[in-house]
């Protein structure tokens, strides 16, 4: 095989697979280079390759290839109405959620809700991005009623509400099937559907921490659901806690399957296990930081490799910091979380980075790894591209 680079369109994206050093992962280049899909063994492949640039420089080829140099970005709002949630004790790994009279719980009135949503006043803000505990007083009503209300106050704000967990919920509760409290609540204003609650869909996995919780093929259920009519979502994976490596490729072959049959999903956010306050961290005996960068990235880069039929891969600044997520532009991914304003749940688990992020941080980000900022709506249409850094001002 030859060490020269391979120029693959007519953009000019290229792939030198003689700075790929680990051969098993030069192969996976190869059928990249190709267009050929990537099978379950290959995904195993490079979740554990040591050839961690290696691995990078094949995703950012994808990407590239895809993408170009844009970077998108969301002008969101992220209100959690709710931490009330009947699954606290079985739900380990969590550090948002709370019982009805814990110390800590709050159940937002709509007026609060309103309120927190106010600052989209200002024209700025894009996007409501909604979702909360497994409260008993959170049903279809309180919901529609939310969603009406934001319509009415702030008719230009897209509406990305409740998780799948959150909808089977609400279907229990409220004695309904998903399908119909999916058409209720799109009537109501619901726009589309954020990724939440997959965490690992392997029930052994689940069963250890999150025993109680949706099963993984009634989210894709849920999912599939939403699809059919016409409703996007996003997906994820919480990942860095008991899972095996295998798990995750199972993962992720369930989330490309369902995007092979549907086309409903908008982008896959890979998900950083934050161990702080949440009981899973005490039994693995871990503080701080549970991942590492280099699985950060890993996981990013897969999801780009693997999931082939995804456009879009975001990476999620307040899980793994600004700076890494500026690294992982490198790596496959194309879309950053936005400006956030004010983000509660995985600051709960011992999150430090800011709670929202400014327009001006973010051009800095992007521009500060060679690409181009583009602000973007919900269905990843282009509302504005902003200038490239200079190369002196990218330096500095």
């Amino acid at each position: 095989m030859s060490n020269s680079p391979l120029v693959v369109n007519a953009s000019d994206v290229t792939l030198d697979l003689g700075r790929v050093r680990d051969p098993a992962l030069r192969a996976i280049g190869e059928k990249v280079v190709q267009g050929l899909r990537l099978e379950g063994g290959e995904a195993l492949t490079m979740f554990t390759s040591p050839d961690i640039i290696g691995l990078g420089l094949i995703a950012d080829f994808a990407n590239r290839r895809k993408n170009g140099e844009i970077v998108t970005f969301a002008a969101n709002q992220h209100i959690n109405p709710t931490n009330v949630c009947y699954l606290r004790t079985t739900c380990v790994f969590c550090s948002f959620a709370r019982l009805p009279k814990e110390e800590g719980a709050y159940h937002y009135t709509l007026e609060q809700a309103f309120e927190e949503a106010s600052t989209a006043a200002n024209g700025l803000t894009k996007e409501f991005h909604i979702v909360g505990g497994l409260d008993m007083k959170a049903g279809l009503q309180y919901y529609s009623d939310m969603f009406r209300g934001l319509k009415q106050r702030h008719p230009q704000v897209h509406i990305k509400a409740l998780t799948a967990v959150e909808i089977a919920h609400i279907a229990r509760i409220e004695k309904m099937s998903i399908h119909d409290v999916l058409v209720a609540l799109r009537e109501s204003g619901l726009d589309t559907l954020p990724g939440g609650g997959a965490e690992v869909f392997g029930r052994g996995v689940r069963m250890n921490i999150a025993e109680k919780k949706l099963a993984g093929e009634d989210w894709i259920n849920v999912h599939r659901t939403a699809h059919n009519l016409g409703i996007r979502s996003n997906c994820t994976m919480l990942y860095g806690h008991v899972e095996t490596m295998q798990d995750r490729v199972d993962h992720l072959q369930l989330l490309r399957d369902l995007q092979d049959e549907t086309g409903g999903f908008l982008a896959y956010i890979p998900l950083a296990y934050h161990p702080d306050h949440n009981d899973l961290g005490k039994e693995l005996g871990r503080e701080g930081t549970a991942t590492t960068g280099y699985d950060d990235l890993r996981n990013l880069a897969v999801g780009r490799l693997f999931l082939d039929n995804f456009d879009h891969i975001k990476t999620h600044w307040i899980m793994v910091t600004p700076f890494l997520s500026q690294a992982s532009l490198a790596f496959g991914v194309n879309d950053l979380e936005g400006t956030v304003v004010r983000e509660k749940i995985y600051h709960e688990a011992g999150a430090t980075t800011d709670q929202g992020m400014t327009l001006d941080d973010i051009l800095k980000l992007i521009r500060g790894a060679g690409r181009i900022p583009a602000e973007r709506d919900s269905f990843y249409k282009t509302l504005r591209v902003f200038e490239r850094a200079s190369p002196v001002a990218a330096a500095a």
